[in-house]
């Protein structure tokens, strides 16, 4: 078995041409120098070196050439992972992050701005779904709006209120009762991932609006309700930003507010890049919360 230290005395005593002067490169004595040397050359079965004596250089010999080569090639390996480890335990990897609409418009790039800025070299690959079921499958990171099985750890980032979304005017100023919602025109998303629990639990009140346009859109969403086609049910981050083109009304009672968490593989070690995403997704859910 070739071991990387004596691989590495071979390389110097070659490229210094001395025993002596090896030894001073690498800090060791002339005498361990030898005996590395000779460890190899009973490995390899016969010289790496032909020792002329006096003040001439030693000379590496056709099997110390192999044997060179071949070590030199090992080392700079040796010297390639230990780079990444490095690079690694800095945060300079990959991460594949799942991510769905509302998330990438507000929570996410404060998180990837986060990431971008502490590991300038790090890969972010970045996967967009509406799903009921969540499939973590070759990702480190999930923002979903539920709770799953046991097999998925979570981590809560807060919770997003609904909203009635209308063209101003359309109602008074303040909350709207919750059955003025019944036989009222809406836009809505699709009735997938919480969209169906606040479809549910209007229905479970009796509460029955007209859907009268589906989208995955918030600005699709947002645009009909500018055009007058209905209201919406909206969370409040997908409305973010200030509009005066609509007016936004609690509901009394409330919705069941959206819950955002960051799901991962339950037992999966993190590397420090996801271990970093993590805290900057709850620092940016933090401050929009």
């Amino acid at each position: 078995m070739y071991e990387l230290r004596h691989l590495a005395t071979l390389a110097a005593v070659a490229d210094e041409g001395s025993f002596g002067r090896a030894a001073r490169r690498l800090g060791y004595t002339q005498s361990s120098v030898s005996q590395q040397i000779a460890v190899l050359e009973k490995t390899a079965g016969g010289s790496l070196f032909d020792r002329p004596g006096g003040p001439k250089p030693v000379r590496i010999t056709p099997l110390g050439a192999v044997v060179l080569r071949h070590g030199r090639e090992l080392l700079r390996r040796a010297d390639e992972m230990s780079d990444g480890i490095e690079r690694f335990r800095a945060g300079d990897s990959r991460i594949d992050i799942g991510t769905f609409q509302t998330v990438s418009n507000t929570l996410l790039p404060r998180v990837i701005r986060g990431l971008r800025d502490a590991h300038p070299g790090c890969d972010i690959r970045l996967f967009e779904e509406e799903t009921d079921d969540p499939d973590l499958t070759g990702l480190d990171l999930m923002f979903f709006d539920g709770r799953t099985d046991a097999s998925i750890e979570d981590l809560k980032l807060l919770d997003d209120p609904y909203l009635l979304v209308a063209r101003p005017g359309d109602f008074p100023p303040g909350p709207v009762p919750l059955e003025r919602l019944d036989g009222l025109p809406l836009v809505a998303h699709p009735a997938i991932c919480h969209q169906a629990v606040v479809e549910d639990f209007l229905r479970t009140r009796g509460i029955r609006p007209q859907f009268v346009f589906r989208t995955e859109g918030n600005e699709a969403l947002l645009a009909m309700v500018r055009a007058g086609l209905g209201a919406a049910l909206a969370p409040r981050l997908a409305v973010l930003r200030d509009d005066e083109s609509l007016a936004l009304h609690d509901l009394t009672p409330g919705l069941p507010p959206r819950e955002i968490f960051l799901l991962w593989q339950a037992g999966r070690t993190h590397s420090p890049l996801a271990a970093h995403a993590i805290e900057l997704a709850r620092k940016a859910a933090a401050d929009l919360a």
